[in-house]
């Protein structure tokens, strides 16, 4: 088996590209994409160079897919999580359940406080002073509890919103982080679950 010390300096640039693009994005680079950052004048030339990388132990290639390469850790780096993107979540109006498995993402540890059972993509802006943004991926932990003032994704007559949880003496409320939105009042007779709460999130470029 290779070393990092026995590769070529142009595979060695090859791995790291690949690890960088999977840190960043949480998807490995296409073979076009390598071709184009390393100047090769077809994809024969690069698919050569992750054979190599493949045979040297470094990486895997998932069969048939166009991301479908894998980092094989074999040193102190952080260990990577692979997290399914289901559907989207409401930062503004509550919207309809979106279930669909979108995508899976590699995502670093160390990214999230608490490690998510999947992945949502935000819709809106309701939430832009705790940093969630349009079109964030946030990560949800699995948890019918909440404490006051957590961040949960809650499920309010079939629709999903993302807000912050309040306890009143008198009622539940989902409280937005725009000054723009007004908070939503959880009524006794409304359907209402806390699907889980919120532990990070990932920002693509």
């Amino acid at each position: 088996m290779y070393s990092m010390s026995t590769l070529s300096a142009r595979r060695s640039a090859i791995l790291e590209f690949i690890r960088d693009r999977i840190a960043r994005h949480g998807q490995s680079p296409s073979l076009a994409e390598i071709c184009e950052a390393f100047g090769f004048a077809s994809r024969s030339v690069a698919r050569k160079h992750i054979l190599a990388l493949t045979e040297a132990g470094l990486i895997e290639v998932q069969p048939n897919q166009a991301r479908g390469i894998r980092l094989v850790h074999t040193g102190p780096r952080p260990e990577l999580l692979e997290i399914q993107v289901l559907g989207r979540v409401a930062a503004g109006a509550p919207i309809g359940p979106d279930v669909d498995l979108h995508d899976t993402l590699l995502l670093d540890r160390s990214t999230f406080s608490r490690i998510p059972d999947y992945l949502l993509r935000v819709r809106g802006d309701s939430m832009i002073e705790d940093g969630i943004l349009d079109g964030d991926l946030v990560g949800v932990l699995r948890n019918p509890q909440a404490n006051d003032g957590q961040i949960v994704v809650a499920r309010l007559d079939g629709e999903v919103t993302i807000k912050r949880l309040q306890r009143g003496a008198d009622a539940l409320r989902l409280l937005p982080r725009n000054p723009a939105y007004a908070p939503i009042v959880v009524n006794p007779d409304q359907d209402f679950a806390i699907e889980g709460v919120f532990c990070g999130l990932v920002r693509r470029e």
